[in-house]
C-alpha cells in the first residue's frame, strides 16, 4: 500500500512544475492514472486477504499435496452429488432429529468452555473432528486417526496399532488444546462426527470390560473397593481390599446414588454421551450408530476422501454386548432402580433416538 500511495505523491511532484495552462490540460488524465492506481491496489489488497483467509482444511489440503486444493469433507457432505443418496437422507434425518430433540428438551443453553472439548480429536490434515465415546468403537476410530495424522509412525493398518497406544494421551491433539479463535474456525469449517450406541448397552458392555476381567486390576482397585464398601453388606475383607467381585446390581446402585456425581465426576467409560460431547452446543454433522458402526464408518472416510486409502477395522462380533445380552443383566434390577437408572440416561434415550428398552418393567 506505501508503494501506492508513493507513486502518486511522485506523479503529483512531476505535475506541479507544469504551467497552469499544461495542468488544465493533464488534469483529466492525472485523475483516470490516479483511479486506475487505486484500483489496482484496492484488487491487490482483496487477493491478498482472499489468499490468507481461506479456510485451514482448504489451506492444508494445498500444502499437503501441493496440487489443485481438494473439497474440504464439510463441502462434500451438503454436495449430494458426491455420496450415495440412501445413505445421505438417513444422516440428514438424524442431524434434523438431534436439532428438533435439542429444542424440546434442552432449556438452558450456554457458551462452550475448553473442558467441553476434551473428547473431541482434530485432524487438521483432512478437517476432520470427532468426538470419542468409550464403548462405541473409539479405540479403532482412534487407530484410524493416528493413520490419518501420521501419528501411528510407519503402521498403515489401524489393527498394527496396540490398542493402549491408541488411548495415549498426545498421540492425538484435542481441540480443547487451541486456542478460541482457532476453536471457532474448526467448529465452522471442519466436519463433526460422533458415534453413539443404545445407552443400556453401553453401559453392561462397560460393565462387562471394566469389572468381570481380570487384568482390569486397576479399576477394581479404584472403583471396585468403593462401590463394595459402600453398596454391599458385610463386605469380605478380601472384596474391600481389591474390588474384584462387584456385581452388575451393585453397579446400578452406585451410578444412582447421588453421592457418586457430588463426589467427582463419572468415568468416561460409563459417562452419559451428552455429557462428553455435547451434542446440543457442538452442530455435529454425522451422528454415527454402533448398530450401523460399518456403514456409518465407511460414509465418514468416503466425505474424507480417504476411502482408497484406508479402511475401518471390522470389530468382533462374538464378544460384542447385544440387546438380549444387556437384557439378561438388567433381569434381577428392581423396577424403581430401573427407573432411576432410565431417568439418569434419559438424555441419551431422547436425542440420539432410543427407545425405552422393552425388558425395563417400570
Amino acid at each position: 500500500m506505501r508503494g501506492c500511495t508513493g507513486s502518486a505523491a511522485k506523479d503529483s511532484d512531476s505535475n506541479s512544475a507544469v504551467s497552469s495552462g499544461g495542468l488544465r490540460m493533464r488534469k483529466p488524465k492525472i485523475t483516470r492514472m490516479l483511479f486506475a492506481l487505486s484500483l489496482g491496489c484496492f484488487v491487490m489488497v482483496i487477493f491478498y486477504f482472499n489468499t490468507n483467509l481461506k479456510p485451514a482444511s482448504e489451506q492444508l489440503g494445498e500444502r499437503s499435496n501441493g496440487q489443485k486444493p481438494r473439497r474440504s469433507p464439510l463441502q462434500t457432505l451438503y454436495d449430494g452429488d458426491q455420496v450415495e443418496s440412501a445413505v445421505q437422507a438417513i444422516h440428514q434425518g438424524r442431524r434434523e432429529f438431534l436439532e428438533e430433540a435439542c429444542r424440546s428438551y434442552t432449556r438452558k443453553r450456554r457458551v462452550l468452555i475448553p473442558e467441553d472439548l476434551k473428547h473431541v480429536i482434530v485432524d487438521d490434515q483432512h478437517g476432520l473432528l470427532y468426538c470419542y465415546v468409550p464403548k462405541v468403537a473409539c479405540t479403532n476410530w482412534k487407530r484410524v486417526l493416528m493413520v490419518l495424522t501420521g501419528a501411528a509412525g510407519s503402521h498403515r493398518d489401524p489393527l498394527g496399532i496396540p490398542a493402549n497406544e491408541a488411548h495415549v494421551s498426545g498421540n492425538l491433539r484435542t481441540l480443547s488444546e487451541y486456542s478460541a479463535s482457532q476453536i471457532n474456525q474448526r467448529l465452522r469449517s471442519y466436519l463433526k462426527f460422533v458415534f453413539v450406541r443404545e445407552p443400556f448397552e453401553r453401559l453392561v458392555s462397560a460393565y462387562r470390560n471394566k469389572f468381570t476381567r481380570s487384568y482390569n486390576t486397576a479399576f477394581h482397585k479404584r472403583y471396585g473397593t468403593k462401590i463394595v464398601r459402600r453398596h454391599r453388606p458385610n463386605p469380605q475383607p478380601e472384596a474391600l481390599e481389591r474390588g474384584h467381585d462387584v456385581s452388575f446390581e451393585e453397579f446400578v446402585y452406585y451410578l444412582v446414588d447421588p453421592a457418586t456425581q457430588m463426589e467427582e465426576p463419572f468415568n468416561e467409560h460409563w459417562e452419559r454421551v451428552h455429557s462428553l460431547c455435547h451434542p446440543c452446543l457442538i452442530h455435529y454433522d454425522v451422528v454415527g450408530k454402533y448398530e450401523t458402526l460399518e456403514q456409518d464408518s465407511d460414509y465418514v472416510l468416503r466425505l474424507a476422501g480417504v476411502e482408497d486409502r484406508i479402511r475401518f477395522p471390522a470389530s468382533s462380533k462374538s464378544a460384542r454386548t447385544t440387546g438380549d445380552m444387556t437384557a439378561q443383566f438388567f433381569r434381577n434390577i428392581s423396577p424403581f432402580y430401573q427407573k432411576k437408572l432410565y431417568n439418569l440416561f434419559r438424555m441419551d434415550f431422547l436425542l440420539f433416538n432410543y427407545s425405552v428398552p422393552a425388558y425395563l418393567k417400570f
